[in-house]
C-alpha cells in the first residue's frame, strides 16, 4: 500500500516538474538519494543549485531529489523523496551523496539507472563515499576519481581498476566528476556552475555559500598524517628514539648507521623489515609531522621552523612540505594554526 502511495506522489511531482523545467529553462540537477545518505552531503547539491541564479534573476537549476525507495534512511531523520529513479532520466546532471555503509551492495535497479545515463552523455558526480556507488556501477574503471581521505584505501582495495587520488578536493573527468568528503562537495559544485555558467555566476553563488571559489592546496592538508612508523619493542627502537631527540640535526645516511653501530647497508634493510620504509624516508616522515605540530601550537617564523625540524634551508622544507601536505607552511598555519 506504502508503495502503491509513493508511486502516486511521485508521478504526480514528476508531471509538476517537467512542467517547471519547460517553462523556466535551465539545467536539471538529480541528486540520489542512496539508503543512509550522509544529510550534509545531500543537502549540500541542494542549497548550492537552487541559490544560484543568473545575471537576469533567472534560477540556473533545478533539482530533482530521487531515490529508489518512497522513504530513505538519512540517519536522523527519514527522507521521503518526491522522484524515484525515474527522476535520473532526462537530467542533465545526476549527484550522487556519500552514504554512512559505502561498501553496502548497490541495487541493480540503481546501477542499471546510473549505467543508462552515462551511456545518455549525462553528467554523473559524487560526493564523499558517493564515489564507492559510482565505482561499483564500473563508471570510474580507469578513471582518477577520489574522496574522503579515511575511505580512500578502501576504495582503491575493493576496486582495483580506479586510479584513487586521496590528495585532492574533486577530479573533473570531463563526464564523471568525483570529489572529496564534506566541504570540498562545495567545492565541486562551484566548480560545475562554472562549467555551466562561467566564473561571474560561480563567484556569485560562492558569494551565497560563504565559500572561495577556489581553495588553496587539496584534503593532504586535512589528513592526519599518522606518526613515522615506530616499532615499539623492535631492536631499532632505541635508534628512533634518538632520531625523534635529533630531528634538528644534520642527519646523513652514515651517521645514522654510525650512532646504529652497523653498515649502512644493513641500517637500510632493517629499516625496511622493520618500519616498513628507508631512514631517510622515515626522517623525513617524522620532520614533517614536527614542522605540523610546531605550525599548528607556536608562532615561530618559518624559517625557524625549519631549522628546528632539520632542513638545511627554508626552501627546501618549503618544498618537502608542500609535496606532503599540498599547501604551503603559511597556508597550514592560517588553516590550522
Amino acid at each position: 500500500m506504502r508503495t502503491a502511495t509513493g508511486q502516486r506522489f511521485r508521478s504526480t511531482c514528476t508531471d509538476r516538474l517537467a512542467l517547471e523545467d519547460v517553462e523556466i529553462g535551465g539545467v536539471t540537477i538529480a541528486v540520489l538519494a542512496l539508503d543512509r545518505v550522509i544529510p550534509f552531503d545531500l543537502s549540500t547539491p541542494i542549497e548550492v543549485f537552487t541559490r544560484t541564479r543568473l545575471p537576469d534573476g533567472r534560477p540556473g537549476y533545478h533539482l530533482r531529489v530521487c531515490a529508489e525507495q518512497p522513504e530513505i534512511d538519512a540517519g536522523a531523520f527519514t527522507l521521503r523523496a518526491p522522484w524515484g529513479l525515474e527522476g535520473l532520466e532526462g537530467a542533465d546532471t545526476i549527484v550522487v551523496p556519500g552514504t554512512a555503509a559505502p561498501a553496502a551492495p548497490l541495487s541493480a535497479a540503481v546501477r542499471d539507472a546510473l549505467r543508462a545515463a552515462a551511456e545518455n552523455g549525462t553528467r554523473i558526480a559524487s560526493i564523499c563515499s558517493g564515489a564507492f556507488p559510482l565505482a561499483a556501477t564500473g563508471l570510474l574503471d580507469g578513471l582518477r576519481a577520489t574522496t574522503h581521505w579515511v575511505a580512500a584505501d578502501l576504495l582503491a582495495a575493493g576496486h582495483p581498476d580506479v586510479e584513487v587520488d586521496p590528495d585532492v578536493l574533486y577530479v573533473d573527468n570531463g563526464q564523471i566528476l568525483t570529489s572529496a568528503g564534506a566541504a570540498a562537495g562545495l567545492d565541486l559544485c562551484l566548480h560545475m556552475i562554472r562549467r555551466d555558467y562561467g566564473s561571474a555566476v560561480a563567484a556569485d553563488a560562492a558569494r551565497l555559500s560563504v565559500m572561495p571559489l577556489e581553495r588553496e592546496g587539496g584534503q593532504a592538508q586535512f589528513i592526519v598524517h599518522d606518526h613515522a612508523p615506530d616499532p615499539q619493542g623492535s631492536a631499532l627502537e632505541p635508534l628512533l628514539t634518538w632520531l625523534r631527540d635529533n630531528l634538528g640535526r644534520d642527519l646523513t645516511l652514515a651517521a645514522v648507521a654510525d650512532q646504529a653501530g652497523t653498515s649502512t647497508r644493513t641500517l637500510i634493510r632493517r629499516f625496511r623489515e622493520q618500519t616498513g620504509t628507508t631512514p631517510l624516508q622515515w626522517l623525513h616522515r617524522a620532520r614533517i609531522r614536527q614542522a605540523q605540530h610546531l605550525l599548528e601550537t607556536t608562532d615561530h617564523s618559518v624559517e625557524r621552523i625549519a631549522a628546528q625540524v632539520g632542513f638545511g634551508s627554508p626552501t627546501a622544507f618549503r618544498d618537502r612540505f608542500k609535496r606532503t601536505t599540498g599547501v604551503s607552511p603559511r597556508t597550514y598555519r592560517r588553516t590550522f594554526g
